[in-house]
């Protein structure tokens, strides 16, 4: 089984607004070279979650684990995202799909997030 990890953000016309999700992805292949890693977005960017499960299925991935870059869980994450799921689903029966939960939802995010807010700057 070859599995792809597929970053999945809101988008933005912003091309600095994509750095962060791009980091996120740049460090997986780094702690993890063996893995592919995708970025994709529900809108304002490309590629949309379609078109990168698309090409990943095109290189012969067979599973996918689908992590929401999202902090909070708002219509995208609870309507948006099960329905786009559903649709790759049915379009893909012979891929394995896992969505994570939000990454807001993960307790590890939310000590770091703290933990950086009582950080002392330099």
């Amino acid at each position: 089984m070859s599995l792809a990890i597929v970053l999945f953000a809101h988008g933005s016309r912003d091309p600095h607004w994509h750095e962060p999700i791009a980091a996120v992805a740049q460090a997986i292949a780094e702690r993890s070279p063996h893995t592919v890693v995708r970025c994709a977005y529900l809108e304002l960017s490309t590629p949309s979650l379609p078109q990168a499960v698309e090409t990943l299925v095109a290189q012969g991935i067979d599973a996918v684990r689908v992590f929401p870059l999202f902090l909070g869980m708002g219509k995208h994450a609870r309507e948006d995202l099960p329905q786009l799921m559903h649709s790759l689903r049915q379009t893909h029966p012979q891929v394995r799909f896992e969505l994570l939960q939000a990454a807001g939802q993960w307790p590890a995010l939310t000590a770091l997030l703290a933990d950086l807010a009582l950080q002392e700057q330099t």
